[in-house]
């Protein structure tokens, strides 16, 4: 029943974050070819810019040194291929792919051919100067920028979410507060009621309205428990305990009588001797919701078979009715819906049976025919 700011901020301020990072990556990748792009032309002029000196510095070799020495540089790597390709002089660390005049690339190996005049230059007909290259530097510019910008996205969606849900957390706490001074001063009454009903009827006998004033008292501590359970989640940890479930599901049939006595419905048992580790106050929500709307959803002078057994090692809790059946099976255990809008109540008791046969790994089967009648099968 809380709302929590930080986590509703954090979770919803990654979730922008991420929607907005990601119509950021498409600039972003076009920026990034773009400096891609910039960068291969600098290695191309640069290469281009090499082969140049290189070639001025053959053309201007002199015969009468008898030995060529070829420029040597750190950055950059030359070779010199005959028209069959086969290599003159090299240095390279890797076999070109292409002879074609131009840039070419290879892996992180940048290369210009330039295809020289036949039997001029050491008998040579390509020349090729080669640099390794990687863009590291764009790599880890464009990494550091998403990183800012998601950055300064979270914080900036987490701060403004925070500020925007703050007054909700402000309503939400004294919306708690309430329900729980409610809830409070309806237990009271509550309490008083049926301890004057069963004094009554101790001194004057049971009558048929009394019937219904106890019946409708049941009524209501059912749904004062799903709300008290409600307000409770999260704050209160249910223990469990070994429990006899056949005592234990026979005195909440005992207790739902009186308002199954209204309707003429009759509660036909057969609860095997079982014991089962389990928390009491939830094993209670399932147990009563299931059985409140057998008979809130059951015909009058119709029946409810109630069973508990156990086969191949797992426990069956039971409930089947002759009611008016379920059309969306679905949609029963939302919280708030309800299937029918006559039969009063708030629509958060299968929505509790829900929440912890989840918790548990209870399975729960729903089968029902409208008009004919609905049974609820929990397989523990």
């Amino acid at each position: 029943m809380t709302f929590d700011t930080q986590s509703f901020a954090k979770k919803y301020a990654i979730i922008y974050t991420v929607a907005l990072a990601f119509l950021l990556i498409i600039p972003l990748i076009i920026h990034i070819n773009l400096l891609l792009q910039i960068d291969e032309a600098k290695v191309n002029l640069s290469l281009q810019s090499q082969s140049k000196k290189i070639l001025y510095s053959m053309q201007h070799y002199n015969n009468e040194d008898k030995i060529y020495r070829m420029p040597r540089y750190k950055q950059f790597k030359v070779a010199l291929y005959d028209k069959n390709y086969k290599s003159i002089f090299s240095n390279l660390d890797f076999i070109p792919l292409s002879f074609t005049e131009g840039f070419h690339r290879y892996h992180n190996n940048y290369y210009y051919i330039y295809i020289l005049p036949s039997q001029y230059y050491f008998g040579a007909n390509y020349l090729l100067v080669s640099t390794k290259h990687t863009a590291n530097k764009i790599y880890f510019f464009t990494a550091l920028l998403m990183i800012i910008i998601i950055f300064t996205l979270f914080i900036f969606s987490f701060l403004l979410l925070k500020n925007f849900s703050s007054p909700f957390e402000k309503l939400n706490r004294n919306l708690d507060n309430f329900i729980k001074d409610s809830m409070h001063e309806i237990n009271t009454p509550l309490s008083i009621i049926n301890l004057n009903a069963d004094l009554f009827a101790n001194k004057f006998g049971e009558s048929k309205y009394l019937h219904r004033i106890k019946s409708a008292s049941k009524t209501l501590a059912t749904i004062y428990n799903d709300m008290d359970y409600l307000v409770k989640q999260g704050r209160i940890k249910h223990k469990k305990k070994d429990i006899d479930m056949r005592d234990f599901i026979q005195k909440r049939v005992d207790y739902f009588q009186e308002i199954a006595n209204l309707k003429n419905i009759s509660i036909e048992i057969d609860l095997a001797n079982i014991n089962y580790n389990f928390s009491k106050t939830k094993l209670q929500r399932i147990v009563d919701n299931t059985i409140s709307n057998a008979i809130k959803y059951s015909h009058n002078n119709k029946k409810i078979y109630i069973s508990l057994k156990t086969k191949e090692n797992k426990i069956y809790f039971i409930v089947e009715d002759e009611g008016v059946g379920i059309s969306n099976i679905d949609k029963i255990f939302s919280r708030y819906y309800r299937e029918n809008q006559e039969k009063g109540g708030f629509g958060i008791g299968l929505n509790i049976v829900k929440q912890i046969i989840d918790e548990e790994n209870i399975i729960l089967n729903v089968n029902s025919s409208v008009g004919v009648g609905t049974k609820f099968e929990y397989i523990f």
